[in-house]
């Protein structure tokens, strides 16, 4: 499929800026939870996911695709996060190869002890830096953004 225009000078300053940021503002948010000696963002992102979840689970394959983790690596992270007490497996009483993640006690309190901080850097980091209405702007860019990336 081609695009529909050329890329311009503009527009792709404009991409680079927006991934840019992306990674050093999650590396700069990251230093905070290890600073405050609490686990990396991939849990934070498992944890929330989880929290969010009916019942605080959802089966494996699911939670890969709304984490946007790999399949391996996400086996990988639950055995962690099994080991740490934050979650547990479970299996799907339907299917014999399915298995469940379910968010325990100790996982919603690490999840909200990680939102203290990650919140606080958002704040720090990204908030501050918008008015309201670039606010509007830019939350509007990005839904039509993501939903047309969802097609």
């Amino acid at each position: 499929m081609t695009p529909t225009f050329q890329l311009d000078n503009q527009r792709n300053l404009v991409w680079r800026l927006f991934i840019t940021a992306n990674v050093k503002l999650l590396d700069r948010i990251g230093e905070k939870f290890s600073q405050a000696g609490l686990p990396s963002m991939d849990w934070y992102d498992v944890l929330l996911t989880l929290k969010e979840s009916p019942e605080h689970c959802l089966r494996l394959s699911e939670l890969a695709e709304k984490t946007l983790l790999s399949r391996s690596n996400l086996t990988h992270l639950v055995d962690r996060l099994e080991k740490a007490g934050l979650l547990y497996r479970k299996r799907c009483p339907s299917d014999r190869r399915g298995t469940y993640a379910v968010l325990t006690e100790a996982g919603l309190e690490m999840q909200q002890k990680m939102w203290k901080v990650y919140s606080e850097g958002i704040a720090e980091y990204f908030g501050c830096y918008l008015d309201d209405e670039e606010l509007q702007v830019m939350q509007r860019v990005l839904k039509r953004m993501l939903a047309a990336a969802s097609k």
